[in-house]
């Protein structure tokens, strides 16, 4: 008789997320993972681009339609709309309407690459108007010969006096028409398009070798060295290069720079924090690690640990057995009053 094999469910994992998926059969919107998993995109930009996939053709997507929805500012959904474009996930365009206005056109894509081959596949398959050649121009039909003319004779006058002639008026001069001045069309660009303007580093200022140079500071040391110190300091330099490979500190600098680890142990830093605050931002190219290390111990020493108040013991009254504080056991102060009250009344010779 054959066994039967029974497949047991797939256990769901012990951490991470679960996905817990229903059918669905409307209300949804297909979306690529080429948007939902970009790792160049803020988080902003992705929910922003999927929201605009999931609208239908003609729908409003402009920065105060958005800001209107949802609660983020205009300035943040500006700049999630230029990642979008940035990574071809969004195209805005000004085309003119009726009217003489502009309007912006936006393009959604759920697949960049393949849209930009398509529009390079089609600009290279375009077909190329041909010239169209000019008419000849049709020759000129040649002038007809004018009948000769014989001339008649005319009959002898006799002649006339010679008159002086009259002086022919001068020309009036012709106005001279100055050109108006053609109006100069300026193109307003679209600020949702405008990319941010990119900040220029400054000159690097650097001090002239004969220029005065500030003493260097000591290297701190801890007031009450101890050896579990030394050895939590010798511990955190060992483990840089971990965090940080760029300090890779040798033995010997290393051994240098444990009095100034240990200092800041003492005053109750934090080993991550005396990690970060010496490795953050570090110059590149970093030439001298330990050199850089010795400078922010100094320079970057936190202020000592407030002194701490001395707390006075609690005392038992011999008495009384009440509870008072005291650097040394004996009495409260009220015993104490009640006892030198009744010494007194014995020394005068007084009974109670």
């Amino acid at each position: 008789m054959d066994t039967q094999q029974v497949s047991a469910p797939p256990r769901a994992p012990s951490a991470g997320v679960v996905h817990i998926n229903i059918r669905l059969t409307d209300g949804y919107t297909v979306i690529s993972n080429r948007l939902s998993q970009h790792r160049g995109l803020s988080l902003l930009a992705i929910g922003l681009g999927t929201h605009i996939q999931s609208l239908p053709e003609g729908w409003r997507v402009g920065i105060k339609a958005l800001a209107a929805i949802f609660p983020e500012s205009e300035a943040r959904i500006a700049a999630a709309l230029r990642e979008l474009e940035q990574h071809g996930f969004l195209r805005r365009t000004r085309e003119r309407v009726g009217g003489g206005k502009l309007a912006t056109r936006t393009e959604s894509y759920n697949h960049p690459e393949a849209a930009a081959r398509g529009r390079v596949r089609e600009r290279a398959t375009a077909p190329v108007p041909e010239a169209v050649p000019a008419p000849e121009p049709e020759p000129e039909p040649e002038p007809e010969p004018e009948p000769v003319r014989v001339p008649e004779p005319e009959p002898e006058q006799e002649p006339e006096p010679e008159q002086e002639p009259e002086p022919e008026p001068e020309p009036e001069p012709e106005p001279v028409r100055v050109p108006e001045p053609e109006p100069v069309r300026v193109s307003v660009p679209d600020p949702d398009s405008v990319p941010a303007p990119v900040p220029v580093p400054g000159p690097r200022l650097v001090p002239t070798p004969a220029a005065p140079r500030k003493p260097r500071l000591p290297l701190p040391a801890p007031q009450q060295p101890t050896e579990a110190l030394y050895a939590a300091a010798a511990d955190l330099l060992a483990g840089l290069p971990r965090t940080a490979p760029l300090f890779l500190l040798s033995e010997e600098d290393a051994r240098g720079l444990v009095p100034g680890v240990a200092a800041w142990l003492e005053r109750g830093a934090r080993p991550d924090a005396v990690r970060a605050a010496i490795t953050d931002d570090p110059p590149v190219p970093l030439r001298h690690p330990a050199k850089l290390l010795r400078h922010r111990l100094a320079a970057l020493l936190p202020p000592p640990l407030p002194a701490a108040v001395p707390v006075v013991p609690l005392q038992n009254c011999d008495d009384c057995d009440r509870a008072f504080r005291s650097s040394v056991p004996g009495c409260c102060r009220e015993c104490g009053e009640a006892r030198s009250g009744a010494g007194g009344a014995e020394w005068l010779g007084l009974s109670a």
